[in-house]
């Protein structure tokens, strides 16, 4: 009896915190081998190989574009089979593409690993995990998915000088082959050991939470807010990626010199982080429509800010990071609060699509507004479309018709 108490005990699937942790550090690692990735090594490859550097680059973009092309499917597979299969399929081919990148011979060959990268990240960045967590625990992943966004917020801090060390010591071909490595020993591992091989049924949806979420929930009601979230939230994944990727050209062009600049641009990461342990402890107490609209209410202000006097640039930003740090948990849970855990898996992929597809032009649109208008004209369109994301996630706001009770 002890000999089988003891094996029941070993067999037992590990808990909530262990698979939260888990996938927090797996996405730690996820996201600084891949989307954090050309930060470091772009100019050191390009320089080594003589690789235009804005084709370097764009390997991210393709990458992303690929990613959401898998989207909806990865979403399907992920309500079918829950997380741990397709997660663990974006380890290996996180993998794969990385020692793709460590032995290009030439550049057609380095964007062919960057779209198998771009698969990797579509079955293995937040998507996926809020998916998974969705899979697993229907309405009370909300608090998972935000201390997964929490960890997720550490990746440039950890692995940009994780990157930087692997560069000096490996070259930038052995830091890639050293990503293939951690994607096999810890993140396949992780996904492996802790997610469970059968997920169960579909957690099912609490009628009263659905009534609260919408008092209308009719086919045709249901299908205009998917487009509102849809339209809402890709427009605010654009606006953090162009602004990601030009921020420090944007501020340089203001004549602040290239470290002042750094010191300016690192006040989004505690900003971003800052907000989301705030979402953490108070989240349970709020309806996600609200986080929505506080994270596109900041994002405006912050851009609207960036774009006046250099004195406001502090403050801009920080408003700016905290906006992004809250869209990661509202793209996770709106979705989640309005259509339910059944559907969560696919809905998310679904959003996901135009999402990623629009990152993955952000970065040319960007370079293209900073060329026809300048900074100070490009800042000024950003923060109108800020402006009008705002303005629809109010309207997103109306059509859910949120209750005192759950708002």
């Amino acid at each position: 009896m002890a000999t089988v108490s003891t094996i029941a005990t070993v067999m037992r699937p590990p808990s909530r915190s262990v698979i939260v942790a888990a996938l927090g550090v797996a996405q730690i690692l996820a996201w600084g081998s891949s989307y954090y990735l050309p930060a470091v090594l772009a100019q050191p490859i390009a320089a080594d190989t003589g690789w235009p550097l804005s084709w370097v680059v764009g390997g991210l973009s393709l990458g992303l574009l690929a990613a959401g092309l898998l989207a909806p499917a990865i979403g399907r597979q992920i309500h079918r089979r829950g997380g741990r299969p397709v997660l663990a399929a974006s380890a290996l081919l996180l993998a794969i593409g990385s020692v793709g990148l460590a032995i290009a011979p030439n550049l057609p060959v380095f964007i062919a690993a960057w779209l198998v990268m771009g698969l990797g990240m579509g079955a293995g960045l937040y998507d996926a995990a809020f998916s998974t967590l969705g899979r697993l625990y229907g309405q009370g992943a909300r608090g998972p998915i935000t201390i997964v966004t929490l960890f997720g917020g550490l990746a440039s801090t950890v692995c940009w000088p994780l990157s930087t060390f692997f560069l000096g010591a490996f070259g930038w071909r052995g830091a890639c082959l050293a990503y293939a490595a951690i994607h096999l020993a810890i993140n396949l591992t992780l996904y492996l050991i802790t997610l469970p091989r059968d997920p169960g049924p579909v957690p099912a949806d609490d009628p009263a939470d659905l009534t609260r979420s919408s008092t209308v929930r009719t086919p045709r009601s249901m299908r205009t807010i998917f487009l509102l979230v849809a339209v809402t939230l890709t427009t605010s994944s654009v606006l953090s990626t162009l602004v990601s990727v030009h921020l420090l050209a944007m501020l340089q062009a203001r004549e602040i010199a290239l470290a002042a600049a750094v010191a300016l641009g690192a006040l989004i990461g505690p900003a971003q982080v800052g907000a989301r342990f705030v979402e953490m402890l108070f989240g349970k107490y709020h309806h996600p429509i609200w986080t929505h609209l506080v994270s596109a209410a900041a994002v405006a202000l912050g851009l609207g800010l960036l774009w006046q006097d250099v004195p406001l640039i502090p403050l801009a930003l920080i408003f700016y990071g905290a906006g992004i740090g809250l869209e990661s948990i509202a793209r996770a849970t709106l979705p989640l609060a309005l259509f339910g855990a059944v559907d969560y898996a696919p809905a998310m992929g679904r959003i996901a699509r135009p999402s990623l597809i629009a990152q993955a032009a952000a970065p040319s649109i960007g370079a293209f507004l900073m060329l026809r208008f300048g900074t100070d004209g490009t800042l000024g369109l950003l923060a109108i479309v800020a402006g009008l994301n705002l303005l629809l996630a109010l309207v997103l706001l109306h059509r859910v018709r949120c209750l005192p009770a759950s708002c």
